[in-house]
């Protein structure tokens, strides 16, 4: 029973009346039939096609049959929208218009009512409007959306003259010219890429209504239908706006989406149009993509879909092009003035003088955008020009790459102080970069598997070139002054942005992207004539460009050691001075949820501390006896100016260990030795206050020093929907705890609100004081999109003897519950935590405890270390099976 041959619903209809029953069961049939029809491989227009002859054939039986026609009554049953396009998915909504000759009276009321819920009742999700030709042009003259869904219109059945009068009144003379059609509909098309981020490069895209996406698509066939009455895609061919080649990459790019829009109808058994997390690994599956040495199935899964939707955008880009020189500025197309031998000017776009330019002289390939970047005034390029372009790509070869007059025209681009970005990114849409730069085409489209990295990586490196543009504009020394005023002294910013342009370049290819990037661009600096100096600083960048991010985020930077090491690596002051300004560009632009204040206060910190270290000499090892003594003269002097005893602050100050003056500034001793003399001497403190240095809350809490201090503080905190920062903890010589906690709410602001200050630090009073564990019940529900990623738990421990500590890193799948959690089996395993650093990257944790035995000295027993290993794993990956 074939869905191409219907003689089998015609039966069914015959026999069933208007018994619900047997209808729903074809309708059923029919979807598994559609199923299982469906492979990896199908004509998914042909299906899609059947199941609209399918309804249409349902459509047609009823309508006749609950409504029918008389001279008094005549009507027509029209299919809108996609169903319109007879471009029905197995869960798509149909949409109807059931048009009226005249007004409905209270008997055709009725009639309309029972036929549409009989639909209902069937299993058909209809969407349905009943109208007038009247109601058709008041409605469709108000409002676009329902314009565009009427011209989509198609007759199922009725009156063919009552919908030839209904397509003459909603026609371009009628109302909504081709003009103000086309304006509204591009108003449209950026108002809904907006509400993606203006990508389509998203990490859950979606299919339907993202950039490059159906509906990006379907734009053009309602403009073409409107201006030219085309009824479909490929009457552009014969209005010669389309080549045959390009016609058939647009129908191929919706086929792949359509096949994939399918898949998900299948999988999820309802509308759905996002690829979640959760279907993105089925499909891959599905689909028959491998997992290969570098890559999972499903980043080539993603990677496939990326390309194809970047086709499509480029696709939507020159045809809307087209349609705007053809409709909106015809009559202003004959004003043009030459920019060069290459290149015109036509009313703002930049136009090639004749078909020939890029064969005669290839270089204008690159050349185009060294002249758009000196011209603000320039709007875009010209379609046949972008179509030129796209053409000729096949033209820059390792001869054309290799050409003196070439390679200096792309240092020229670089080195522009204005329009880099705008044009690298329309190199990228026009397939030039990828062209230029060979080793950049394997990192077009590619996706990392994971929450961490938002965006695809020749995306990410364009936002990374884009923030490190904006260091050098006024505009933005807002956000980052620090930046704006490093990248003012920048000798060569050049460097920067082709560091920018290279650090991710070698990503999926196996090994280190680092050592495999620098030494891609090292090869290209030498090729572009760069002297070994500069190409030494680009491909050291790129071979280091994580070096700050891991060192600012992973290390105890109050450590002047570590400080010292940096510096060390980093070698010198205008290497930092680089180095700090890509590392702030590239995490910004991996996620702008991983971004946030603290991160900032970490990075200047450290490009402070390790500056300082290279202006003394890096070969001087730093003096830690004479840092301890001047931060504790410091504090102790600007305390006893507040009218403190001296007396009793020297004898506070006595209790503290050596270490906490080493990594506390003098206005945090301050502050914490002031809190515990503010307050009786044998109890419990809990201080808080805004930080001085980020966007976060600081707590210190000062109290009575017993293994469950750590536990009850994470878990209050926890069980308040808090993120721990960090965490900084030591044990004076009267065996008092010295915490400090850095904390943000989960949108990663502090918390301002007196009253939610009062509940933290009663709460922690309560909770650090009492002799009773508190109740902790951490009932935050799992987020959706954690739930399809699988982080095995990794352990491992070092051991810092100089400093009398262990660290344990502990990488690991995030969750609601997780830090508490650790916390507890450390404190089950009587071990103390003296340091905490937390970083949450996407789905994953990779969090740093440094832990003490009971006398504060490193972990020495190796079996207990042993068993906290397997404790934390078995607890966290046997919760990870069960969720």
């Amino acid at each position: 029973m074939p869905l191409s041959s219907l003689q089998w619903l015609d039966d069914t209809l015959a026999q069933a009346g208007t018994e619900i029953k047997p209808i729903a069961e074809a309708l059923n049939e029919a979807t598994d039939l559609l199923y299982k029809s469906f492979t990896p491989h199908a004509d998914a227009d042909l299906l899609v096609r059947q199941k609209s002859r399918f309804v249409d054939r349902i459509l047609t039986h009823y309508f006749a049959r609950y409504i029918g026609e008389t001279e008094k009554n005549i009507s027509a049953l029209l299919a809108v929208g996609g169903y319109g396009r007879a471009e029905l998915l197995p869960a798509s909504d149909i949409d109807l218009m059931i048009l009226l000759k005249n007004k409905p009276d209270k008997g055709l009321q009725q009639q309309i009512s029972a036929f549409l819920t009989f639909l209902w009742d069937i299993g058909l999700e209809v969407g349905a409007s009943v109208r007038t030709v009247k109601d058709c042009v008041s409605e469709g003259r108000n409002d676009v959306t329902v314009m565009t869904n009427m011209i989509e219109s198609r007759l199922i059945t009725g009156d063919e003259r009552l919908y030839e009068q209904y397509k003459q009144a909603i026609s371009p003379k009628k109302m909504w010219s081709s003009k103000e059609f086309f304006k509204a509909k591009l108003e449209e098309q950026k108002n809904r890429h907006l509400r993606f981020n203006d990508t389509a490069y998203n990490l859950e895209p979606n299919i339907k209504e993202g950039p490059g996406g159906l509906r990006d698509i379907q734009i053009i066939g309602w403009v073409a239908k409107r201006h030219y009455g085309a009824r479909n895609l490929k009457e552009l061919v014969t209005h010669k706006f389309l080549t045959e080649d390009e016609y058939q990459k647009l129908v191929d790019g919706q086929t792949h989406l359509w096949r994939i829009r399918f898949a998900l109808h299948r999988l999820t058994g309802r509308r759905e149009d996002r690829l979640l997390f959760d279907y993105q690994k089925q499909l891959a599956e599905f689909f028959g993509y491998q997992q290969g040495d570098n890559n999972l199935a499903i980043e080539s899964f993603m990677q496939q879909y990326y390309r194809t939707i970047m086709e499509l955008e480029r696709l939507n880009e020159m045809l809307l092009q087209l349609f705007r020189q053809e409709i909106l500025f015809k009559p202003f197309f004959n004003r043009k003035h030459k920019l060069n031998d290459d290149f015109l000017l036509r009313h703002g776009y930049v136009e090639a003088v004749n078909d020939q330019v890029f064969v005669n002289n290839p270089s204008a390939l690159i050349e185009i955008f060294v002249v758009m970047q000196s011209r603000p005034d320039i709007q875009g390029v010209h379609a046949a020009t972008i179509r030129l372009i796209r053409q000729s790509r096949h033209l820059i070869d390792d001869k054309f790459r290799s050409d003196p007059k070439n390679t200096e025209l792309f240092m020229t681009f670089m080195r522009n102080p204005t329009g880099i970005i705008h044009q690298l990114r329309r190199m990228n849409n026009y397939g030039i970069l990828a062209a230029y730069i060979p080793v950049f085409e394997k990192i077009v489209g590619r996706m990392q598997y994971d929450l961490f990295h938002a965006y695809t990586v020749d995306q990410h490196t364009l936002f990374v070139i884009r923030n490190l543009r904006r260091f050098s504009v006024e505009e933005w020394r807002h956000e980052f002054p620090l930046c704006n005023q490093i990248h003012d002294q920048l000798e060569k910013p050049e460097l920067l942005y082709l560091a920018g342009l290279f650090h991710d370049i070698a990503k999926g290819r196996g090994g280190d992207h680092s050592v495999l990037g620098a030494e891609d661009a090292e090869q290209f600096c030498l090729q572009h004539g760069m002297n070994r100096k500069d190409t030494r600083v680009v491909s050291q960048l790129v071979r280091k460009h994580l070096l700050m991010s891991t060192t600012a985020q992973r290390k105890d930077i109050s450590d002047p050691d570590v400080v010292h090491q940096f510096a060390r690596e980093v070698g010198s002051e205008s290497m930092l001075d680089y180095l700090y300004l890509l590392t702030v560009a590239d995490i910004r632009a991996t996620n702008p949820k991983q971004w946030n204040n603290w991160k900032d206060s970490l990075l200047r910190e450290l490009y402070h501390a390790a500056k300082q270290v290279i202006r003394q000499g890096i070969e001087q090892a730093p003096d830690v006896e004479e840092i301890i003594k001047e931060n504790r003269d410091v504090a102790c002097d600007a305390i006893a100016q507040a009218n403190y005893d001296r007396a009793e602050i020297e004898s506070i100050c006595g209790e503290f260990p050596g270490d906490y003056f080493l990594h506390h500034k003098a206005e945090e001793i301050q502050w914490h030795v002031s809190s515990i003399m503010d307050n009786p001497r044998d109890s419990s403190v809990v201080n808080i206050r805004q930080s001085i240095h980020s966007k976060s809350t600081e707590i210190f809490i000062y109290t009575r020093d017993t293994l469950h201090v750590f536990q009850r503080v994470v878990g209050v905190l926890s069980n308040m929907n808090l993120d721990i920062l960090y965490a900084d903890i030591y044990t004076t010589s009267d065996k008092q705890t010295l915490d400090t906690y850095i904390i943000q709410n989960t949108e990663g602001d502090p918390i301002t609100d007196d009253s939610d200050i009062r509940q933290i630090q009663q709460t922690l009073l309560k909770a650090v004081a009492g002799k009773h564990k508190p109740d902790i019940q951490i009932n935050q529900r799992m987020p959706r999109v954690l739930k399809s990623f699988i982080s095995p738990t990794q352990v491992h421990f070092t051991q810092d003897l100089l400093n009398h500590r262990t660290i344990m890193e502990i990488t690991t799948a995030d969750r609601p519950d997780l830090l508490y959690t650790i916390a507890s089996l450390i404190t089950e395993s009587g071990l103390h935590v003296n340091h905490a650093r937390i970083a949450t990257l996407g789905e994953r944790v990779e969090d740093i405890f440094y832990l003490n035995d009971p006398q504060h000295q490193a972990v020495r027993d190796m079996e207990l270390l042993d068993q906290l290993k397997d404790r934390i794993i078995n607890t966290l990956d046997s919760h990870d099976r069960v969720e």
